[in-house]
């Protein structure tokens, strides 16, 4: 089948060039000057990709963006805007726009959008469009010169967006993100949203919660998988490479230059970028940076012309950016830059339901990985232990507690003794003695009666009492009910 795509612009020069343009790919298309005209082929015919000025004569861009959405919410949208306004993009990336062309428009990277977008569509209906390109047309450096309104994008929440009808058993990879819980489901939907853009998404979660893997997860699920997936710690580049290992060299740049070095943007050209632990990048990086993202291209150290990249934007920090912000230590403009798509990557603590299947996963892999034809067996006692463990390094911590455990056993199956775990396993041991608060306070005797029947055991008592973890451990420090357990 063959590709149709939808113009609307006001503009007919404009319309045109973009059709002889999409032509020249070997797709249909309709064109539309106004939102009266696309409203009106939208509902005739079907659109595998639409290309969309921000303003028309009877509105703009996002009111349609809006509208398909509620339509045919797998269409993606691309809007075309001028260099300048940032808000107007964010508003577009946030009614679903699927991404955004700064103008003036290069032709090539017009391509490369179409494309990536078509290709996320054929993904899910098995369904290539027939592309007769030319191989001229794409070597072509034609670009639209017309002024309208910016482009960028942030947006912190997709919950108001139409469902993708991606099921969680269609993410690729989906496997990898191990457990049932609540936390872990609306993951994997977030994922499923989220791959269906070009859009920058922030990735926020404390150390050991897996934002790399989440990041590797997006990637595998859009339309950029087939390209490079390339992660950069921000925090292990020494300062004075960092520039030279994202942005590459020239020979004789600097001393020990010997020849031209590409660096990880370049890398990453027609993929995407993992930029981790992003907030300990120093501010002159941070400059640097918001230039490459939003001009999509770099310039190497030494060089005197930038080199044009296409790379999707995600990054990850374990910090809060926003009061990174507030302290001076991190540029406001790069923050709305990078936080389009705000994903959250659950605490272990927060999903602690998931340690059995978790523990089950990291045996076997563990028994892989040493060549052990029978994974270990852990023991029921040992397993409601870590359960009631807080895990600060979280998965990570988890693993490792594992692996350790592994080594420690004199039997195949792991016992509360091999596991060592540090000492404040001792807060949710389930041999407390039962303790009667002096207390008269009602819901200290709520909390006390509870913390006893379950041997004070938190998380168990939380459940009992209709609370979060968390939300008791703070009632217990206010309440000052720790005080209570002489054995802290």
């Amino acid at each position: 089948m063959t590709a149709t795509a939808l113009i609307i612009d006001d503009e007919p020069d404009i319309r045109e060039l973009i059709a002889m343009t999409l032509s020249r790919m070997g797709l249909d298309y309709h064109t539309a000057a106004n939102l009266e005209e696309a409203r009106q082929l939208l509902n005739v015919y079907h659109f595998d990709v639409c290309l969309t000025d921000m303003r028309l004569p009877d509105g703009n861009g996002v009111e349609f963006v809006r509208y398909a959405q509620s339509k045919n919410p797998n269409l993606p949208i691309a809007v075309i805007t001028a260099h300048g306004n940032m808000e107007a993009a964010v508003d577009a990336m946030k009614n679903g726009a699927y991404d955004f062309v700064s103008k003036p428009v290069d032709i090539q990277q017009l391509r490369q959008l179409v494309v990536q977008a078509i290709a996320l569509n054929n993904e899910e209906a098995s369904n290539e469009p027939n592309f007769n390109a030319d191989k001229d047309a794409l070597e072509t450096n034609d670009s639209l010169d017309k002024t309208d309104d910016v482009s960028a994008a942030s947006l912190h929440d997709l919950s108001h967006r139409q469902d993708t009808g991606l099921e969680n058993n269609n993410v690729i990879g989906s496997d990898k993100l191990v457990g049932g819980s609540a936390p872990m489901k609306s993951l994997r939907q977030m994922i499923a949203k989220v791959s269906r853009t070009n859009a920058p998404v922030w990735i926020t979660g404390e150390s050991g919660t897996g934002k790399e893997l989440i990041a590797r997860l997006i990637h595998e699920n859009g339309p950029r998988s087939a390209n490079a997936f390339v992660a950069i710690n921000c925090g292990a580049i020494p300062s004075e490479l960092m520039e030279s290992e994202m942005f590459g060299h020239r020979r004789g740049s600097f001393t020990g230059a010997n020849t031209d070095k590409e660096g990880l943007f370049q890398h990453a050209n027609g993929g995407t970028l993992f930029l981790d632990e992003v907030a300990e990048l120093p501010l002159h990086m941070q400059v640097k940076l918001l230039r490459a993202i939003q001009e999509r291209s770099v310039r190497p150290v030494g060089a005197n012309e930038e080199t044009a990249v296409d790379a999707r934007i995600l990054s990850a920090s374990h910090k809060d950016l926003a009061k990174e912000v507030e302290a001076g230590r991190f540029r406001h403009d790069l923050y709305y830059r990078l936080n389009v798509i705000k994903l959250h990557s659950p605490s272990l603590r927060a999903r602690s339901q998931d340690i059995p299947e978790l523990c089950q996963s990291i045996l076997a892999k563990l028994a892989a990985q040493h060549g052990n034809e029978q994974c270990m067996s852990i023991s029921e006692q040992a397993l409601e232990t870590l359960i009631a463990y807080d895990f600060p390094g979280n998965v990570r911590e988890l693993e490792n507690v594992l692996e350790r455990s592994i080594a420690m056993a004199d039997t195949d199956t792991i016992t509360v003794e091999d596991l060592s775990l540090p000492e404040n396993i001792n807060e949710e041991s389930t041999n407390r003695p039962s303790l009667t608060p002096a207390s008269g306070n009602s819901e200290t005797n709520r909390i006390m009666d509870a913390l006893n029947n379950a041997r004070w055991n938190r998380k168990q008592a939380a459940k009992e009492l209709g609370l979060t973890y968390r939300q008791l451990r703070y009632r217990i420090q206010q309440l000052g009910i720790d005080k209570y357990n002489d054995s802290e």
